[in-house]
């Protein structure tokens, strides 16, 4: 008789790493090359990263792909001292692995991801679906909950979003996102972006910028037009950064939450 296994407990190292072993299957590739092919990986959190990395057994990793680091990023992730040049298809990308300086993680090596660092791997997959910028935190949830809730958005005292349907995205470790319908947007004040930005529980969006002056950030807009599947909810709908607009919910309004993106959007506290 088999015990069903409850979730891994969280460990940690002497050196402040916290890891714990995964159940996915999980695919890295640099192009068409697969370079990890692991049903066995330990997720990794490094004391000064808010998400987790994958660590995978040596033996689940493309090892003969391998170099040792001609000069190695020594220090960076939390100590580390081994790193390996990764050569695929004639092509050197420096750093693009290593290994944690932790007797709990020794046999496993780590990669960069392309979309997150600008090098390492370009392509990973859970499973059968490509993920994006890190792996998935099972701690972390993310639930996108259609309401009837009046959604007021204004920007410089202009309204420029008015609904009684948006749907609020949950997802934890940050504000309330309010998803609103384009027709209740006022979507001729923005102007389109080349901006865009992925994410592992979400998918790719594009952005908007406000057209008019104003001490006003750039690219306060966004949507994501082809979601993943756990968040279809939001297909097509606008959400504002409520750290850089001002929102009114149920004639409430809202204060503007200092948050990661604060510093890099430029945005004032509330008035």
């Amino acid at each position: 008789m088999s015990t069903f296994r409850t979730a891994q407990a969280v460990r940690t190292t002497p050196e402040g790493l916290l890891w714990e072993p995964g159940e996915r299957w999980v695919r890295g590739r640099k192009g068409d090359v697969t370079v990890v092919d692991s049903r066995h990986p330990v997720l990794v959190w490094e004391p000064e990263l808010p998400v987790p990395t994958y660590a995978f057994p040596r033996e689940e990793v493309r090892e003969d792909l391998l170099r040792p680091a001609k000069n190695p990023a020594t220090g960076r992730h939390t100590g580390s001292q081994i790193f390996y040049d990764l050569e695929v298809g004639g092509e050197l990308l420096e750093n693009a692995a290593w290994t944690y300086p932790a007797a709990d993680l020794a046999g496993h090596v780590a990669f960069e991801w392309f979309s997150r660092s600008g090098r390492g791997l370009d392509h990973w997959y859970e499973e059968e679906e490509e993920i994006f910028i890190h792996p998935r935190d099972p701690h972390k949830r993310v639930d996108a909950l259609p309401s009837s809730r009046h959604v007021q958005v204004e920007i410089d005292g202009t309204v420029v979003a008015d609904t009684h349907r948006p749907v609020l995205l949950f997802e934890t470790g940050l504000p309330v996102r309010y998803y609103l319908p384009r027709e209740d947007v006022r979507l001729d004040l923005f102007d389109p972006t080349e901006h865009g930005t992925g994410c592992p529980y979400k998918g790719t969006a594009e952005y908007w910028s406000w057209r008019s002056d104003g001490d006003v950030p750039p690219n306060l807009l966004w949507s994501y037009p082809e979601p993943l599947p756990a968040v279809a909810a939001v297909a097509g709908l606008l959400a504002f950064f409520d750290e850089a607009v001002d929102i009114t919910v149920d004639g409430e309004r809202l204060e503007r939450p200092v948050t990661p993106f604060t510093a890099g959007l430029g945005a004032r506290p509330s008035a």
